[in-house]
């Protein structure tokens, strides 16, 4: 792009799109990551797919811990971009790689000495084979933390300068090594578990590297990180990365642990329910992740249109990447839907799974077709300008008084079974989403501030 060019002509409808189908790809190659090891280990038995959902969720709760101050980092950087000043873009990129390095090494020390009394804890008691399965999983990946989370706020960086096609190339490179390595542990050497979890993290710490390597040859680069080793705190710009980054931590680490806390109900019902639910959020990924795409695209958008004072610019780019975003998601709902048994039959269930995953994925093409857009991608938007915190505050306020409560209500009170947290998802993204809506339209986000004029 043409630094000369105003906000406006910059994210013209050529360079939208340029920015949109990478990411797209690239989230979509993401889930596969997981898909891959439940795929997998499903020949090892439905013990070992429990297992690594019940992992999985907890490892995506510390996923968007990092990927909200890689969030907190993009907005500052996008916002310095748009004001055309990369010097200080490049500080604030050098400042988000201390923070979750720092962050995410506290994060692995905790989960190798507690894994054990964390998923007790999460999760209650097991069945014996899921329990050690998932210990297992859990002790391995806790390893790949800090490369998992250089990566995702290195990724974060070159989304931020509007470079998502390295992102996708990226993913497509993780997704062929993940497969193979996987291929070779769980199905050569006969590793199960133990094989999936070694190769997710040698993967990670693999595209770790390979981003660093990328980001500190380019000195000149508004995302650069030359000059990383001699290190330098600017209290001004990790607060500023902070700020943004807490809130946004903090109300995906919430909606995680309501999540974790309503999969809690799962177990109740035996693995059959567990099973259902961990193949039914496999398929389901897919459409979610493809939106996240449109929601990363709003952070570097509406980042820069922020940044560069055009608050005109951003709400017509936030209009027009929200109207994609539901036709997509429609158009994917309407396709799962559709092919629903053939995409459950790849997992090897038994005939009641198959069922009951046919019931939860039924009620999530409905919602995510009518209500996900408006309550996960546009909040990027109010996000990118500053108001991580009313984010923070509404989505608490819908996970905990609508999704968490009202999971228990209709599965045990109501008598709906474990249904009712797929139907209490769905209530949930209706409600935040007329929070964020009516946000949006009444324009309070303008009078936030992220960086100094």
């Amino acid at each position: 792009m043409n630094p000369e060019t105003s906000i406006a002509e910059r994210w013209n409808n050529r360079a939208l799109f340029s920015l949109l189908w990478p990411l797209i790809i690239e989230q979509m190659l993401a889930v596969t990551v997981g898909a891959v090891d439940t795929i997998m280990v499903s020949s090892v038995g439905e013990y070992a797919v429990s297992a690594v959902n019940i992992i999985d969720n907890i490892n995506n709760l510390l996923i968007i811990a990092f990927t909200a101050l890689a969030t907190g980092g993009a907005v500052v950087v996008s916002q310095y971009i748009g004001r055309r000043d990369p010097e200080n873009s490049r500080l604030a990129a050098r400042q988000l790689f201390y923070c979750v390095t720092f962050i995410s090494l506290i994060m692995m020390a905790i989960a190798l000495l507690l894994h054990r009394p964390i998923i007790r804890l999460l999760y209650g008691k097991l069945e014996p084979d899921v329990m050690n399965a998932a210990a297992i999983y859990f002790f391995i990946t806790a390893m790949s933390y800090p490369f998992m989370a250089i990566f995702n706020a290195n990724a974060a960086l070159f989304r931020a300068v509007g470079n998502s096609k390295f992102t996708m190339q990226m993913a497509v490179l993780i997704n062929i090594m993940h497969i193979g390595s996987n291929a070779l542990l769980i199905y050569g050497l006969k590793l199960g578990v133990l094989g999936a979890a070694i190769s997710t993290s040698c993967c990670r710490m693999i595209m770790a590297i390979i981003t660093i390597v990328v980001l500190t040859r380019n000195a000149t680069s508004p995302i650069s990180l030359f000059g990383l080793s001699k290190i330098r705190l600017v209290r001004s710009m990790v607060k500023n990365i902070l700020n943004v980054g807490i809130p946004s931590g903090m109300e995906s680490s919430m909606f995680m642990v309501g999540r974790i806390l309503t999969q809690r109900i799962f177990p109740v019902f035996g693995t059959v329910a567990i099973a259902a639910n961990a193949i039914t959020s496999v398929i389901n990924s897919f459409s979610f992740m493809t939106g996240n795409a449109f929601g990363i695209a709003l952070l570097t958008v509406v980042g820069q249109c922020v940044g560069a004072r055009d608050y005109a610019a951003a709400k017509k780019q936030t209009f027009k990447i929200m109207k994609i975003t539901y036709i997509t998601l429609f158009i994917l709902s309407v396709f799962i839907y559709i092919f629903m048994d053939p995409l459950i039959s790849m997992f090897k269930l038994s005939p009641e799974t198959h069922n009951m995953a046919k019931t939860f994925l039924s009620v999530h093409c409905i919602s995510m077709a009518f209500g996900w857009g408006m309550s996960f991608a546009l909040p990027n938007a109010l996000r990118a300008a500053g108001d991580a915190r009313y984010v923070m505050i509404a989505a608490t306020i819908s996970m905990w008084t609508v999704r968490v409560s009202a999971a228990y209500l209709f599965t045990f009170t109501l008598g709906i079974g474990p249904l009712g947290v797929w139907l209490a998802m769905a209530a949930d993204f209706v409600v935040r989403g007329l929070f964020y809506g009516i946000r949006w339209a009444r324009g309070t986000w303008q009078g936030k501030r992220v960086i100094g004029d």
